[in-house]
C-alpha cells in the first residue's frame, strides 16, 4: 500500500494528473560552500552522523547538480540525495542491493504489447521482461551506483566548528518566523499567518537575499522560546524576524524585531499601531526596513513585485489565507478530497469579493489541478475549471513569476507535459529566486520521468531553501519505498517525526513500514489503536490504512469498523477505489459471496460512470478491470487492465504507471491466469514500484496464487535477509 505521492505546492502541495496512486507524493542544490553554510548542521542531524562532503564526489563519473536552468550542470556537494535507492543515510540503513544483471535472453525479448505464439491461451503480454528490465537498469542501477558514492559519510557537526559555521552564514539571509497572535479572538490567527507569509514572500523575490521557505520556518512555533544560534545553523541564515500581532476591532498592533541570530543582538525593531485597513502598508514598511538593514540590492522588477498588494478586501484576504492553509495540509492525508473542495469554496468566496485577487486565483488553479491530478475529479469539467483559473491568472499578471509557476503546475498535473512545464519553471525561477516549490516541482517531474538521480538533486536544491520541510522528508521516504529500501524509508520518516511528532499521517505511514518490509502488521495495528484512543474523531483519516491492515490480517471485525469510517467518496490507496469496492472485498474475506457480488456490481456501475466521464483516464480503467475480474468477467477485465497500461505506460509516468503494472498482476490472478500473473509480478519487481514482500505475503489480492511453488519462491526470495537491528 502506498502512502501518498506528492500532494502540495505552495506550502507545497504538488499534484495533478497522474493517478491517485496514493494520491500524495512529492519532493535542491547550492555549491559546497553554500550547502555547508546553513544546512551542514541540519543535514548532519537529519540524515545521520556520517555524510561528509567528500563522499558526494562523483556518482556515475561526475556528480552534477542543475543550477538555474534545466541542463546546466554544476559540481555539487549535495546532501539529500534522497530518492530511493540512494543511501544518504548512515550504516543503520541497509545498503541497496545491486540490481541483477540482465540476461542476454531477456535483452532480446520483444518490447511492448507484442504478439506471441500462444496468444490464444495467454493473450498479449502487457510489458515484457526486456522492457521492464531495461527500465530497471536505467532507473535502478544508476541510482544504486550513485548511492554507493553518497552513502555513509556525512559526519555530524560537533560543537567545535559551531563558531566557524556561524561565521560563514550568508550575510544577506533571513528566516521570517511565525508571528504570535495576541488577539482576544483566536480565530484571528489567520491574520498573523497571512502577515508572516506576505513578508516572507515579498523578501523572497529579492535575488540578493536568501529567504527560507514557509514550511521550515513554521516548525518554530510562535510564543515559544527559540534558540536563535541553533536556529541560524539549522536553517543556514544570519538573521531572523520575530514579532506579534494583535487585532482589536478595526485596529491592529504589530511588533517586529530583526535579530542577528549569530550574536543574538537586535538589529532593528518597531511597534506599529494602525487601522486594520493599513495592514498591507505595515507589511510593506517592514519589508523595506529589512532590505535596508541587510543592505540588499533590489532590482526594478523586484521592487515592482514587492510593492504589489494582494487585495484591498480583508475578508477576502482571510478566506484566501484559510484556503491556502488547507491546501498546505493535504500531505499524506486521507481527506485530501474534502480539504481541497473546502479550499475551492473558500477561494471562490474570496474571488467573488475581489475579482482581481491574483494570488487567490493562483491557489484556486492549484486546488483544481490537485483534484484532477489525484483522480478525485479527473473530468473534463474539472480540467475546464483549472484552465479557467489559470487563464485569469495569466490575464491579471502575465509576466509574474507566480504565473509561470502556475502554468508549470497545470501542464504537469493536468497534461503530464513535462517539457513545457520545465520551460515555465525556468522562467519562474528567474522571477522567484528563493521559491523552493520550483525545485521541488522539478524534482517531482524528474521522478515521474524515471530520472531518479536528477530528482534527488532537484529536491536537494529545494531543501537548501526549506531545510526543515517535513513534507519533502515524507516524499523522500516514499521514494525509498519505490525501491523497497525500507530501512531508509523508516529513517526518513523518523526524521520527519522529529519535526512533527504528533502528525497522524506520518505516524501511521511509519508504522506501516514493518508490514511492507517484514510482513509484520503489529506496529500498524498498535499505531492505529493508539491514535483512535487519543482521538476517536481521527477515524476517517485512518480509514484507508485501517482497511488495508484489516485485509492483510483477514480481520472481518476490523474491516467492518474501518468500512464505517471510509467516506462516501471511497479511498485513495494506490488507486482511487469506490466505497462499494471496499464493501465487496470485505465481504469476500468473510466468505459472504452474495454481499460481495452485490457490492462489486454497485462498484461496477459507479466505475462505468467514472470511465465515461473521464475518458482516457488509465487509473479508473484499471479499477474497472479489477472489478470485472472480481465479477468473473475475464475478457473485459484483461482488456481493461491492458488498455490502462497502454494509456499510461511507465515511460510516461514511472510512478502511476508502475501501479497499473502491479494491478495487472492482480487482474490476471483473479481471472485464473496464473502463468501471466506470476510473470507480471516478476516483471513488476524489476522496476521501482510499491509491490512488497508484506503485500505479497499477506494481502488477499494474491490468494489465487498461494500454493503455487513459483509464487511462493518469489515471496521467499523477497523476504528481508540478515539480522534485524
Amino acid at each position: 500500500m502506498i502512502a501518498n505521492f506528492e500532494p502540495r505546492l505552495g506550502a507545497e502541495l504538488k499534484l495533478t494528473s497522474g493517478l491517485p496512486i496514493n494520491a500524495n507524493r512529492r519532493v535542491v542544490v547550492e555549491h559546497a560552500a553554500i550547502m555547508l553554510r546553513g544546512i551542514g548542521a541540519y543535514v548532519g542531524w537529519c540524515f545521520g552522523p556520517n555524510l561528509s562532503s567528500a563522499t558526494f564526489g562523483k556518482p556515475l563519473g561526475t556528480h552534477f547538480a542543475r543550477k538555474g536552468r534545466a541542463d546546466q550542470p554544476t559540481q555539487s556537494t549535495s546532501l539529500l540525495l534522497l530518492n530511493k535507492p540512494m543511501n544518504v543515510y548512515p550504516e543503520e540503513i541497509a545498503d541497496p542491493e545491486e540490481p541483477a544483471k540482465l540476461s542476454s535472453k531477456a535483452r532480446e525479448q520483444t518490447a511492448g504489447v507484442a504478439d506471441s505464439s500462444d496468444r490464444s491461451r495467454r493473450g498479449r503480454p502487457v510489458l515484457t521482461t526486456a522492457v521492464l528490465s531495461t527500465v530497471a537498469l536505467a532507473m535502478g542501477f544508476g541510482i544504486w551506483s550513485l548511492s554507493r558514492q553518497l552513502a555513509p559519510e556525512l559526519t555530524s557537526v560537533s560543537a567545535s566548528p559551531e563558531a566557524a559555521a556561524l561565521a560563514v552564514l550568508p550575510e544577506k539571509s533571513i528566516a521570517v518566523l511565525p508571528l504570535e497572535n495576541l488577539s482576544e479572538y483566536k480565530q484571528n490567527a489567520f491574520l498573523a499567518d497571512g502577515v508572516q507569509d506576505d513578508i516572507r514572500t515579498a523578501l523572497a523575490k529579492v535575488a540578493d537575499l536568501k529567504v527560507i521557505n514557509r514550511t521550515s520556518v513554521n516548525t518554530y512555533a510562535a510564543g515559544t522560546r527559540r534558540n536563535l544560534r541553533e536556529l541560524a545553523q539549522t536553517l543556514g541564515v544570519a538573521f531572523v524576524l520575530e514579532g506579534s500581532i494583535r487585532q482589536s476591532g478595526e485596529k491592529v498592533s504589530i511588533t517586529a524585531q530583526l535579530t542577528d541570530a549569530r550574536s543574538g543582538v537586535p538589529a532593528w525593531e518597531e511597534n506599529y499601531e494602525r487601522d486594520l485597513a493599513d495592514i498591507f502598508a505595515i507589511q510593506s514598511d517592514i519589508v523595506q526596513r529589512i532590505i535596508s538593514q541587510l543592505q540588499a540590492t533590489v532590482l526594478p522588477k523586484e521592487r515592482a513585485a514587492i510593492d504589489e498588494r494582494p487585495t484591498k478586501d480583508l475578508i477576502a484576504y482571510g478566506l484566501y489565507v484559510r484556503a491556502k492553509a488547507l491546501i498546505a495540509t493535504i500531505s499524506l492525508n486521507a481527506q485530501i478530497n474534502e480539504k481541497l473542495r473546502e479550499a475551492v469554496q473558500l477561494l471562490d468566496q474570496a474571488i467573488e469579493r475581489d475579482p482581481d485577487f491574483f494570488l487567490a486565483y493562483c491557489q484556486l488553479a492549484a486546488a483544481h489541478n490537485y483534484l484532477y491530478f489525484f483522480g478525485l475529479d479527473h473530468t473534463p469539467s474539472r480540467l475546464a475549471l483549472a484552465d479557467g483559473a489559470l487563464k485569469t491568472v495569466i490575464r491579471l499578471r502575465p509576466d509574474a513569476g507566480e504565473t509561470h509557476l502556475a502554468r508549470a503546475d497545470f501542464l504537469y498535473r493536468c497534461y503530464l507535459d513535462y517539457e513545457k512545464a520545465r520551460a515555465e519553471l525556468a522562467v519562474a525561477q528567474r522571477a522567484l529566486p528563493n521559491n523552493s516549490d520550483i525545485f521541488e516541482l522539478t524534482g517531482y517531474i524528474d521522478r515521474r520521468q524515471g530520472l531518479w538521480n536528477e530528482s534527488a538533486r532537484s529536491l536537494q536544491r529545494a531543501l537548501a531553501l526549506d531545510p526543515r520541510n517535513f513534507f519533502m522528508l515524507q516524499q523522500i521516504a516514499l521514494s525509498y519505498q519505490e525501491f523497497r529500501q525500507f530501512r531508509a524509508m523508516a529513517a526518513a520518516l523518523d526524521r520527519a517525526l522529529v519535526l512533527i511528532p504528533r502528525d497522524l499521517d506520518t505516524r501511521v505511514t511509519r508504522a506501516s513500514v514493518d508490514l511492507e518490509w517484514r510482513a509484520d502488521p503489529r506496529p500498524l495495528r498498535e499505531s492505529i489503536r493508539t491514535i483512535l484512543t487519543e482521538n476517536p474523531a481521527t477515524a476517517s483519516d485512518l480509514a484507508a490504512q485501517w482497511f488495508y491492515l484489516a485485509m492483510c490480517e483477514r480481520d472481518p471485525a476490523a474491516a467492518t469498523q474501518a468500512l464505517a469510517a471510509i467516506p462516501a467518496s471511497g479511498t485513495a490507496v494506490d488507486l482511487n477505489f469506490p466505497r462499494s469496492w471496499c464493501e465487496g472485498v470485505a465481504a469476500r474475506i468473510k466468505g459472504d459471496v452474495a454481499t460481495a457480488q452485490a457490492a462489486f456490481l454497485a462498484a461496477h456501475a459507479e466505475l462505468e460512470r467514472t470511465v465515461s466521464e473521464q475518458p482516457g483516464y488509465a487509473p479508473a480503467l484499471c479499477v474497472l478491470g479489477l472489478i470485472d475480474a472480481a465479477l468473473g468477467r475475464k475478457d473485459e477485465a484483461i482488456r481493461e487492465g491492458r488498455r490502462a497500461i497502454e494509456l499510461l505506460p511507465i515511460t510516461k509516468d514511472s510512478i502511476d504507471g508502475a501501479e497499473l503494472v502491479k494491478y495487472m498482476g492482480v487482474i490476471y490472478a483473479w481471472c485464473g491466469e496464473k502463468d501471466l500473473a506470476i510473470e507480471q509480478i516478476a516483471l513488476t519487481l524489476k522496476i521501482p514500484s510499491t509491490l512488497s514482500y508484506g503485500n505479497l505475503k499477506l494481502h488477499p489480492n494474491w490468494d489465487p496464487l498461494r500454493g503455487d511453488p513459483r509464487f511462493e519462491k518469489i515471496v521467499t526470495d523477497l523476504a528481508p535477509k540478515g539480522p534485524e537491528k
